[in-house]
């Protein structure tokens, strides 16, 4: 009887997960790496074999690489800030401060706006909003767009990124702090530490699973960024800002190489995963229990 319970359970809850899992992840995956042993142009029904040629071409699309290297400073600069942000803030809002719970819900808010429609919203500002600023105060520093030097328009996408992602992972510290046993804070306060003390030998310690989700969210949201990406900057100017995902479309799509695109599409993975599990991995070992 149990047996044939646990069967029914298994397909009431569990197989249609499994079923959308592999129809949605696993099966696009894997044909995805066949493509990359192909020359498909995304039209033509002929998928000729070719090997290993398209991940030659990776290799010599410098393109390619430098989009790589500009998404790594990109990545460090939006999970350092995005973390260390969204730390200090939850840590404020569950010190009891009053209207606790209107900042978090208004903090969170930037999380629930699509990409796509963030990105023209801040290319509004950025290019209408601040010029106008600079115009009537006479400050340089907003008198031209900031989309239209490189350095300002990737300082833009850092700033835009930051934004939006902070809210959740407020969130996700906020249950980290809620859930801290306060006993061993008074403890330790008790026992005369001071509040740096408290947080490099307690609160951190305590918190490393909430940092660990957080931190492996921010790396892979910040690897894979596209929509702000393409609708606030679209990789202007003359491409400085073109990240690897935006890159390996314009690749599949525009340049009509799909082979091409889905063998760096597969190396970008390699590259997310690789980093990503190796930082669950440590930050998991730095876990302990109250």
């Amino acid at each position: 009887m149990k047996s044939k319970n646990k069967k029914k359970d298994f397909c009431i809850f569990a197989l249609p997960g499994m079923f959308c899992f592999f129809a949605v992840v696993i099966i696009p995956f894997i044909y995805g790496v066949y493509l990359t042993l192909t020359d498909w142009n995304g039209v033509s029904d002929v998928k000729n074999y070719v090997g290993l040629t398209n991940f030659a071409g990776v290799v010599k699309d410098t393109q390619f690489w430098t989009s790589i290297l500009l998404t790594f400073k990109y990545v460090i600069a939006v999970v350092v800030l995005v973390n260390i942000l969204a730390f200090a803030i939850a840590y404020l809002l569950t010190r009891g401060i009053k209207g606790q719970n209107f900042f978090r819900a208004g903090f969170f808010t930037p999380n629930l706006i699509g990409g796509i429609v963030l990105g023209y919203i801040w290319q509004f500002v950025f290019s209408r909003v601040f010029v106008s600023i600079g115009e009537n105060t006479g400050w340089s520093f907003f008198e031209i767009s900031w989309l239209s030097e490189p350095n300002k328009a990737f300082l833009a996408l850092v700033l835009v990124s930051v934004w939006q992602l902070s809210g959740y992972m407020i969130l996700i510290y906020v249950a980290g702090f809620t859930g801290m046993n306060e006993d061993v804070l008074e403890a330790a306060s008790i026992d005369g530490a001071s509040g740096w003390v408290k947080l490099k030998n307690i609160i951190l310690p305590l918190m490393m699973s909430s940092i660990t989700i957080c931190l492996f969210l921010t790396l892979s949201r910040a690897f894979m960024v596209y929509d702000v990406n393409l609708s606030l900057t679209a990789g202007a100017p003359y491409g400085t800002t073109e990240m690897a995902a935006m890159h390996v479309y314009e690749k599949a799509f525009t340049s009509r190489q799909f082979g091409v695109g889905q063998a760096e599409a597969f190396i970008l993975f390699i590259i997310v995963a690789c980093i990503s599990g190796a930082q669950v991995y440590f930050t998991k070992k730095k876990e302990v229990e109250a």
